[in-house]
This record gives C-alpha cells, structure tokens and sequence, in this order.
C-alpha cells in the first residue's frame, strides 16, 4: 500500500498511466452538472466496446429479476451503463476534490446510528455494497467520521498510489482483504471497518445462499467469521445518486441487532437480503457487470 511517490513511477512504462491520471485531474475541475452530462455520455459511448460486460450485466438481471420484462430489463441495463460512465467521474470527484467542494454535494441519513455503534466500544463492522458511486462514498464516509476499509491492491502501482492516496484523505487506513488478523485487530480497537460481502469470491470460504431469484449463490463468509472473532456491531453504508442529479445522500442504517451470528448458513441468507434491500434504493447504479454468479454448486450448470 504505497502512500510516499517513488522515482521508480517515473518510469516510461507508466507514462500511459499518468496520462490517463492527469486527464481525469483537469476532468473533474468542470462544474458538478457538465461532470454528470460528461459521465452519462462516456458510459453511453463506451457501451458499444463493452459487449461481454453488458451480457454479464443483462444475463445478471434476468437472474435476479426473472419477471421484469423486456423493455423494463433494457431500460435499466441503458441506465446501468450511464451511471457506469459516471461511476469514472465519481473517481476522479473522490481522488481530487477538496473536502470543501465534497460537503456541497452529498448529505447523510443515520448518523445518529454510527454513532450509537460506536459508542458501544466494540467496533463497527461497515457492510458495503458495490455501487457505481462506491469510490465517492468511501471519501464522503471518511468526511463523516474517518474509517478504515478492506480492499483489494492494484496491480498497478501507480494506479495503487494514487487511489491510495486519494482514500486516505478522509479515511485511515486501507487493509488487504486477506489481512483477516489485521482486520479483526482494528475492529477490536474500536475502530469502524468497511467491508463488502456482495462479490463472488470463489467457492474456497463460501456458501450457497439465496440472493434475489437465485437461491445457490456463492456468498463468502467473511461476514460471519469476523463478527464471531471481533464482537463488532455491524451496520449497513450506502451512496446513492440522486436521480435529479442534485449530489448524493449516504444512508447508514440501522444497527443489524438480530444478525444470526451463531448459524453460517443462515447469516449468509441474511447478509445477501440486506444487500437487496440496499441495492433496491437505485437498482440502476449496482455494478451489475461483475459475474456475481460465477461460483456454482457443483453439478450446476454455469450461468454465463
């Protein structure tokens, strides 16, 4: 996790990189409404050259939402693809907006329940969702009250710097999501932790549980063994778009007092409908192009 600049970034073969970088620096000084009509027009352009990840998100959306129609299933995959184009742009907004410009964009419903979690001393374990804002959202939680967040390194690491610093602006610390004694440790200390359940990670640490119209979904149980050895209350963060594109609202919900920390199989089920619920607010801007049902029971056909 570099948070200090190298010489070895100078390097030409990162030149491309910070190309690219810079481009989105001078991009997100325009004004908030030319940013919404630039990111819904890059999601539309680049449509086109994303064929396999527009089948995966319509292919995603028939699953889960095996009555929806056809026109109504079109319409939502064409809006998925705007807010994709502004999920680039929502990037660039988390990685070089002023704290300032940030707070004039986005308000919060539920404070009052992070910080009843908290004050319980034992930690809090943030359930996020991939949403196309999640970048956005993880600077304006940190805005609210600075957290840390488990996350994945790029394998770029100029890409890796530059998120890097960008998130820890308003946030602590960044964890590898395999740092599962990392993890625990902090929410011990008291700290709030984000972490996202929502994505198909293998068979390995999984179960099947029912997620939407699909009853056999791999859902990790990372949820359920970091509650069990971390005692942390947990609760639910999510960024949303607004429709009128007037900015965004952070929802932190409620605390999840009735989680069945004692049964995998059913905290699995559980954490899956919590997840719905969150994605329901704007079903739209959910990352529908990622393969959440990659991992089958064995013997089950795949679904792509």
């Amino acid at each position: 996790m570099p948070q200090n600049f190298k010489t070895e970034f100078l390097h030409p073969r990162h030149w491309m990189t910070w190309t690219g970088v810079t481009i989105l620096w001078l991009l997100v000084q325009l004004p908030y409404p030319l940013l919404v009509k630039l990111g819904r027009t890059l999601g539309r352009l680049a449509r086109p050259f994303l064929k396999k990840r527009e089948y995966v998100a319509n292919r995603n959306l028939e699953l889960c939402f095996p009555a929806m129609d056809n026109f109504s299933r079109s319409t939502l995959l064409t809006d998925n693809f705007t807010s994709l184009g502004m999920a680039l742009i929502e990037t660039g907004m988390a990685w070089f907006w002023s704290d300032a410009r940030l707070r004039k964009h986005f308000d919060v419903e539920g404070f009052a329940n992070l910080q009843r979690a908290l004050d319980q001393g034992k930690g809090v374990m943030v359930v996020g969702v991939h949403f196309m804002s999640l970048e956005l959202g993880g600077r304006v939680m940190g805005l609210c009250r600075p957290m840390m967040a488990t996350y994945r390194p790029h394998n770029n690491p100029v890409l890796e710097f530059v998120q890097t610093r960008g998130r820890l602006r308003s946030n602590k610390a960044m964890i590898d999501r395999r740092n599962l004694k990392g993890l625990v440790s902090a929410l011990k200390k008291g700290e709030a932790v984000w972490f996202a359940p929502d994505q198909d990670y293998g068979r390995k640490g999984s179960v099947f549980a029912p997620f939407f119209a699909m009853q056999n979904t791999a859902t990790t149980n990372g949820t359920f063994v970091i509650s069990r050895l971390s005692g942390a209350a947990m609760l639910t963060i999510t960024m949303i778009r607004r429709k009128d594109n007037a900015g965004y609202c952070l929802y932190i919900g409620d605390m999840l007092t009735d989680y069945p920390s004692g049964n995998e199989q059913a905290a699995a089920g559980y954490i899956n409908k919590k997840i719905e619920d969150e994605i329901l607010r704007a079903p739209e801007q959910y990352l529908w192009v990622h393969r959440r049902f990659k991992t089958r029971p064995l013997g089950e056909a795949a679904s792509y």
